[in-house]
């Protein structure tokens, strides 16, 4: 069957670009009627066309709009591995709809475009057959003139789910079948093709011009006065660059007779010079991102709006640059990054990854059967995105091992496209590639690449030729800080290295949105095995900056602050930095504050010299303190937006600083210390009540309370769990028993002015454990706690137990009313923070409620923390409440529910809200890292098991 056979296409086109044409144009987007067959071989020959069947929405795929389901797997084919062949169980959608052929339709032929359909389909027009196509992210298109009548037409489709081109669509993502992209109907082209090559010359600032089209066509750019023949190259003395920092674009026209194309033309130059990769005679520094194509309702039939607001926020979040994982985008997409300005990594519709579980047996890239499929989808993907200024690099696929096919692919990329460079990450030879690339790479590793002192890979081990040509490229992290759940964490650890060495030449985060799927009804969103299928990659698609919905998670926030192109330190002078490659910042103003216990006393504006790319400049600013100032002062500097940007407002946020003042020391008012007051059954300390067997606090200035009682465990993250049992921290922790830590008290002391309450905590079956000592102290209007927590026993492990190194937070759990749902904290803000992904959190006073404290992460997870509090402060709707200082600073987390709901729920409907409040007030909690498919989270960041002493000091608020 065409659909298990290696051939591409039959009856297309030959790949063209996407061009924006006078030429008529009618959309066939809209509902079509629909009818599905489970086994190929159970539909007719031809689509029968009747009325009484289903509709879809077009574009859309046929599991988003009730029939069948949708399938995620990361690397396993949802099918057996035979290539080329299919199963028998092959979802086929036949698709039909009437189209009117306007009056006024040229009689000189037309052509049917289709954008996108996965994976594989045939085409008939009025009964007709057409032609096939496999290639799901490509265009593929056909004459169809002699075909089409005047009047009513019937167009017929039938999209089978897999076909051979499945093979090369393993990408780490939903399996979406269906007409997703645009269907349009074409006069013919009478330009069939452009290619613009329009260069930049950095040394005299002209630029160089060559338009390839149909003979006779006149090119004409009116704003630099330019009117050519097609073919002819012109030199132009001066014009405006293109680059992501400033997308110059200039409209020009192509025209013939009949047909004018318009075009949106950016001059620049891609080249290696001296081992590393250059834009108009710069290197380059990726602050990128992995983009899949996802909406949470239409799956890849993504909207320009959706487009659009993609790119924004990337432009708002300090992102210059987005690798098109992985897969062509839709061509929108593109002209979107040529008119906001990000660097593009365009990739090929190529991914193996399945053959990891046959040993990469019978793996296409390497088998000479597979080059023209392959060859076509590199052909196909070039062609129509070439006039892109904003695509640099072609990428020749993802994750498909080592072949000769990949040869094959990059000859042809740089005979058809000299002024672009060659990336592939994982043929560790690099023979094909520009880049010497790798994912996920602990930090260690990259120091050494950064000084070129890696270790040889085996792949050039008995090629010296080949070794030093790898180990003189330049190195892009082609996916790094995995974005699973909670983080990453370890983005600023990240930058600092790719900014130490000019070999690094940045990366790109995985990745950029989650691929949760919200089905017609549901709040939940859905990820792999939520349909019962027994393959699939659980919520391994849950993985991204954005939650599902495009809002921006914590990760993103933070991934913001760290790659921020401004960078302001120092505050005797203040030092402006500027990072960027190609422009100053005189787009920029630079406001500064003085703050005094988190409010906000003195500001203005810095006057900051023009700063050119690269530069820095030093500013003064007078910060005399007033003298009757008591409290923390800080200083903070914000570089913020002149004036509107297309995807900004003025006074946009870029980047900011915070800095520490001296500051004089508060007054010690040292406070009588009260009694401890016996009575019948309970013991009674300042505004404490205790119940005098256990020592256990009841209430606290008459707040009915349970606890606070230490707490070493937090509902894992995607990255405690790590990847199938790597580097999952979880392991070592629920080994240690520290999710099942029972509480014994050995002795409750009651001194004069003083009570004290010795606790042992352990895990049932082990000696390991923990001796918690509580010391309570009445201090005015106050109530303090001391705590002494001191590891005791096998924690380094034994003959039969694993070592455990770490806790997962240190501190204490205690539950108030749940009236007390109003947080306001003076500390760090205003998002949630943790030891490695704390960039972001700037010191200052901050009001929510408890439910706004919550992070909505679609697998329920540790979230919330929020970092440095000096003190937090939880009230009722009438303000009374209580106060809680830390000494020194803690975490703060309320939610409506413990962790243990947390760590059972496997969506956000599991979790219930209970009768109290749930604060954990920690001195410290494990960093994230990114171990979900990555580096667990450093030393520097571990919660080392080790004896700990930290305060609390609560009062109350109002006439509780």
């Amino acid at each position: 069957m065409y659909f298990d056979d290696l051939t591409p296409s039959t009856g297309c086109r030959e790949p063209r670009a996407w061009l924006k044409s006078s030429r008529p144009r009618l959309s066939l987007n809209g509902r079509w009627k629909f009818e599905l067959w489970s086994d190929p071989a159970d539909a007719p020959a031809v689509p029968d066309v009747r009325e009484d069947c289903g509709e879809l929405e077009i574009p859309g795929h046929w599991v988003l709009q009730g029939h069948d389901r949708p399938r995620y797997t990361n690397t396993a084919f949802p099918f057996p591995i035979d290539p080329p062949r299919t199963p028998d169980a092959n979802p086929t959608g036949d698709h039909w709809r009437w189209f009117d052929l306007p009056d006024d339709w040229p009689a000189d032929g037309a052509v049917l475009r289709f954008d996108g359909v996965d994976s594989c389909f045939k085409v008939w027009l009025n009964g007709t057959e057409v032609g096939t196509a496999k290639g799901s992210r490509l265009p593929s298109e056909f004459d169809v003139g002699e075909l089409l009548r005047p009047g009513r037409n019937l167009l017929t489709v039938r999209v089978h789910q897999w076909s051979s081109g499945s093979y090369l669509e393993d990408q780490d993502m939903w399996w979406l079948p269906g007409i997703f992209r645009d269907v349009t109907l074409l006069a013919r082209p009478l330009i069939d093709d452009v290619f613009v090559h329009a260069d930049y010359d950095h040394l005299t600032g002209s630029g160089r011009l060559l338009v390839e089209t149909a003979a006779g066509a006149v090119v004409r750019i009116p704003e630099l006065g330019i009117e050519i023949a097609a073919g002819m190259a012109v030199t132009i003395p001066a014009v405006e660059p293109w680059s992501a920092e400033a997308p110059r674009l200039y409209d020009a026209t192509v025209a013939v007779p009949g047909e004018t194309v318009e075009l949106r033309i950016g001059f620049r130059t891609v080249a290696m010079i001296d081992g590393l990769l250059t834009v108009n005679g710069r290197p380059l520094f990726f602050r990128g991102v992995n983009r899949h194509e996802h909406d949470e309702r239409r799956g890849r039939a993504l909207t320009v709006d959706a487009m659009r607001q993609d790119l924004v926020l990337m432009k708002q979040h300090n992102l210059n640059a987005v690798r098109t994982a992985h897969y062509p985008p839709h061509p929108a997409f593109l002209d979107l990054c040529d008119e906001l300005g990000l660097w593009v990594i365009d990739e090929c519709d190529l991914e193996t990854h399945g053959f990891i579980y046959t040993d990469w047996r019978g793996n296409p890239a390497d088998d000479p059967d597979w080059a023209p499929m392959m060859l076509d989808r590199m052909r196909r993907m070039v062609e129509r995105d070439k006039n892109h200024p904003s695509v640099i690099l072609w990428s020749l696929a993802n994750e498909s091992h080592r072949g000769r096919n990949f040869g094959t692919l990059a000859g042809w990329t740089r005979e058809r496209d000299p002024g672009r460079a060659v990336f592939y990450e994982r043929d560790r030879s690099y023979e094909f590639s520009d880049f010497y690339s790798l994912m996920y790479t602990p930090l260690e590793d990259l120091e050494a690449i950064g000084t070129r002192t890696e270790d040889v890979p085996p792949e050039t081990a008995d090629d010296p030729a080949l070794e030093t040509r790898r180990r003189g490229l330049p190195f892009v992290l082609a996916e790094y800080a995995h974005a699973m759940g909670n983080g990453p964490g370890g983005l600023a650890d990240y930058q600092r290295v790719l900014e130490r060495y000019p070999r690094l030449q940045g990366g790109f985060v995985w990745e950029w949105i989650d691929h949760g799927l919200l089905l017609p009804g549901a709040t939940d969103h859905v990820y792999g095995g939520d349909f019962g299928e027994r393959v699939h990659g659980a919520n391994f698609c849950i993985d991204g900056l954005l939650f599902p919905d495009r809002t921006p998670s914590p990760g993103l926030i933070e991934y913001k602050k760290v790659i921020e192109p401004v960078r302001i330190t120092g505050t005797e002078p203040i030092t402006i930095q500027n990072l960027r490659t190609f422009t100053a910042l005189d787009d920029l103003e630079f406001v500064w504050s003085q703050e005094v216990d988190g409010v906000e006393v003195r500001a203005g504006q810095l006057e900051v010299p023009e700063v050119g790319p690269g530069e820095s400049v030093e500013v003064r600013l007078d910060l005399q303190a007033p003298t009757d100032v008591v409290g923390e002062r800080w200083l903070t500097v914000r570089a913020v937006l002149a004036k509107d940007e297309p995807w900004a407002e003025a006074g946009h946020e870029i980047a900011w600083a915070q800095f520490a003042l001296p500051s004089a020391p508060p007054k010690d008012p040292s406070p009588v210390r009260g009694p401890v007051v016996h009575r019948a059954g309970d013991l009674v300390l300042g505004g404490g009540e205790f119940d005098r067997r256990t020592g256990r606090l009841m209430r606290l200035f008459g707040v009915p309370v349970d606890g606070p009682r230490l707490d070493l465990w937090r509902a894992p993250t995607d990255n405690d769990n790590g990847q199938g049992g790597r580097n999952a921290v979880v392991t070592e922790w629920r080994a240690a028993g520290l999710d099942r830590l029972l509480h014994r008290v050995d002795e409750v002391e009651t001194g004069e002015r003083e009570l004290v309450v010795r606790t042992r905590v352990a895990p049932d079956g082990l000696g390991l454990g923990v001796r918690a000592t509580y010391r309570w102290v009445a201090l005015g209007d106050c109530l303090r706690l001391t705590m002494d927590v001191v590891p005791e026993g096998e924690w380094g492990g034994t003959a039969v137990t694993p070592r455990c190194g770490s806790w997962p937070r240190v501190g204490v759990r205690m539950a108030v009313p749940r009236s007390l749902d109003n947080v306001r904290w003076y500390g760090g803000g205003p998002g949630e923070a943790y030891a490695d992904s704390r960039e972001a959190a700037r010191v200052g006073r901050y009001v929510r409620t408890v439910d706004e404290l919550q992070t909505p992460y679609v697998v329920p997870q540790e979230n919330g923390s929020r970092i440095d509090v000096r003190w937090a402060e939880l009230t009722d709707a009438d303000g009374n409440g209580l106060r809680v200082a830390g000494s020194p600073s803690f975490q703060l987390t309320a939610r409506r529910w413990t962790s243990e709901d947390l760590e059972l729920a496997r969506h956000r409907s599991d979790l219930s809200s209970r009768d109290h409040v749930y604060l954990n007030l920690d001195l410290a909690q494990h960093g994230l890292g990114s171990a979900s498919c990555g580096p667990p989270a450093t030393a520097q960041h571990a919660l080392e098991v080790a004896p700990r002493t930290f305060g609390l000091l609560f009062r109350r608020l109002g006439g509780t």
